[in-house]
């Protein structure tokens, strides 16, 4: 037999858990030094640059 279930009681825990996974990535994205993100920073333009550079002119 099929275990019975409540389904309040597992939105409730599905809606925890998203909170929580939203909850880590705010940490990663917010929870940086200023030098950590001016670095980050760099590599992204750093890498934009190359990127740009690769691109072929359109004929």
């Amino acid at each position: 037999m099929a275990d019975i279930i409540n389904l309040r009681m597992a939105r409730k825990a599905r809606a925890r858990a998203d909170a929580t996974r939203q909850a880590e990535a705010n940490r990663a994205a917010h929870g940086r030094t200023k030098g950590e993100k001016r670095l980050a920073d760099v590599e992204r333009a750093r890498i934009e640059r190359t990127v740009e550079g690769a691109r072929r002119d359109p004929d």
